[in-house]
């Protein structure tokens, strides 16, 4: 045999047993007559002793071993005289009596531990040496161990794990499909599901009441930091529920896992509207670690002052608390980052707020004194405090100054790491107008059911109404990252019309591209929604 233990499970309990370790060769130490060696595996590292009185043989051929050379060792277990406790093995070590060479290796282009001499474009070069590296490795079985427990807690709630198609017909909305050519039917092309969306509604229609995937997505567009052609997502679908039935499921499903998984109590999950959210954030994922946020203060400012404050449809503020100690080279710097192609702003103000209660600004010409306190007044600002102020169209506004909350939070570290801040965002717009295409597009997708609010006015033809109209979605968040969205669907075919008709299709179009689910119903689909979870980015966050 290969093993009868593996490389992190010998004990001080196992000392006088006769064992059998496989794995790679970790690191060799030579000490005159005798020589040391650790044997790695995934489940750790085990000391090995080769000494001379037990055959020179086989110490020289010991000492003809390489860094992650493949052996097997047979030997005895006994107690280490100079322990380490850095070690789950290291109160003893396996004196060797036989050893096998089962492949040896080349000297490996870096080297493989905890801390590599080894730079990323490397290591991708050698992925599957990187793999053999703890930090990497412990993250591939992390990512396991919470696939496994979603999977126990979603069959304890009765969800029925569903396969669904990953060579699909390609439809319209959303980011571009990866298409696949088909080899029997010449110039027709399959694409690869952006998300089983249709199909886990088809098996709402077909009874199964509860659903879940952890299932392979794909979408061709540009790579960020937190995107990428191809990713995982956890995908559920539940039939006779509303909207509060969903976030309460999901939330004790999350807390549940993070209790498992982590240990960590989460809190109560904070609701959110999308307006407010944008509002006094900046974001649709806004980061609650930290307390600072928008204020709009045009209704705070005299009139007759500096122009492009006057003519702005906005102007938002944050109060950075204990910011007077920035210098004049930091608040340049924080001036030049929002400046940036990536923000697009043409300008931060600033005013100090002092010790003795008096203002200071970068705009002191066109505001005096009264003005400025009025401004501090406004926003809540104290001594030792800095108010930072951008201006324009309120959307842009809004975005920059989100941006720039979180530039500062980070800078100032007001972001507790060690924190989990969970909500939902919720009430989102129904659509979003694109000035391009000159149409609404959905702003999730176009199978989403309208608020209750919304469905009178879905014939409106003005479209400052139509923008107003807000959806039955929500969005998971924790600490400013999207984790998860979902809505109700919709589940009647002529509402399901009525949306296409107001996303720009025609009958037709609706009935080529969607037939299948319209016609699906025909027969009695139940009311249903469902969520869709990242599970990449769920499992980066823990």
């Amino acid at each position: 045999m290969y093993k009868t233990h593996n490389c992190g499970e010998l004990r001080i309990s196992h000392e006088g047993n006769t064992v059998i370790l496989s794995g790679w060769v970790h690191r060799i130490r030579a000490l005159g007559a005798m020589l040391f060696l650790d044997i790695r595996d995934r489940f750790g590292k085990t000391q090995l002793v080769f000494d001379e009185t037990l055959g020179p043989d086989l110490l020289l051929k010991a000492s003809n071993l390489g860094r992650e050379f493949v052996i097997r060792v047979e030997g005895l277990v006994r107690e280490r005289s100079s322990k380490n406790d850095k070690m789950a093995t290291g109160a003893v070590e396996v004196v060797v009596q036989r050893l096998d060479i089962l492949n040896t290796s080349e000297l490996p282009p870096f080297t493989i531990e905890n801390e590599t001499d080894g730079g990323e474009e490397l290591r991708m070069q050698y992925r599957y040496l990187d793999i053999r590296r703890n930090p990497v490795q412990s993250k591939l079985l992390f990512r396991s161990k919470v696939a496994q427990a979603v999977r126990q807690l979603l069959s304890a709630k009765d969800f029925v794990e569903v396969e669904t198609p990953i060579l699909v017909k390609s439809t319209p909305e959303g980011a571009r499909d990866f298409v696949v050519p088909s080899r029997l039917n010449q110039g027709c092309f399959y694409a690869l599901p952006q998300s089983p969306q249709t199909f886990k509604q088809l098996l709402m229609v077909g009874g199964l009441d509860r659903y879940f995937q952890i299932v392979k997505c794909f979408r061709d567009e540009d790579l960020r930091a937190d995107r990428q052609p191809e990713f995982t997502q956890i995908d559920c679908e539940l039939s006779f529920v509303q909207r509060d039935d969903i976030l309460e499921i999901f939330e004790s499903f999350t807390k549940t896992l993070f209790k498992t998984i982590l240990n960590v109590d989460l809190e109560d999950f904070q609701r959110m509207p999308y307006s407010e959210a944008i509002e006094k954030y900046g974001s649709d994922k806004p980061d609650l670690r930290f307390d600072m946020t928008i204020h709009e203060i045009k209704a705070a400012l005299p009139t007759g002052g500096l122009s492009i404050l006057d003519s702005a449809e906005s102007v938002g503020a944050l109060v950075v608390k204990g910011g007077n100690s920035y210098t004049r080279k930091q608040l340049d710097a924080l001036s030049d980052w929002v400046k940036r192609p990536q923000i697009g702003a043409k300008g931060l103000i600033y005013v100090r707020c002092n010790d003795d209660g008096t203002t200071k600004s970068s705009v002191d010409k066109f505001y005096d004194a009264e003005a400025r306190h009025q401004i501090k007044s406004f926003v809540g600002g104290g001594a030792n405090d800095l108010i930072l102020i951008m201006a324009g169209d309120y959307g842009v506004v809004r975005k920059q100054m989100g941006a720039l909350r979180l530039h500062v939070g980070a800078e100032q570290n007001l972001i507790d790491s060690s924190k989990f801040k969970p909500l939902w965002v919720v009430d989102f717009p129904l659509l979003e107008w694109d000035n391009d295409a000159g149409r609404f597009f959905s702003m999730h997708h176009p199978f989403t059911t309208p608020s209750p609010s919304s469905l009178e006015h879905l014939e409106s033809t003005d479209q400052r109404t139509l923008e107003s109209l807000t959806a039955d979605a929500y969005d998971l968040v924790i600490n400013g990252v999207e984790i998860g969205g979902g809505s109700i669907r919709i589940a009647k075919r002529d509402l399901q019309e009525r949306i296409f008709r107001l996303l720009g299709f025609s009958d037709e179009e609706a009935n080529d591209q969607f037939g299948f689910l319209l016609n699906a119903f025909r027969y009695g689909a139940p009311p249903h929604g469902g969520i869709a979870l990242g599970f990449d980015r769920l499992v980066a966050l823990m």
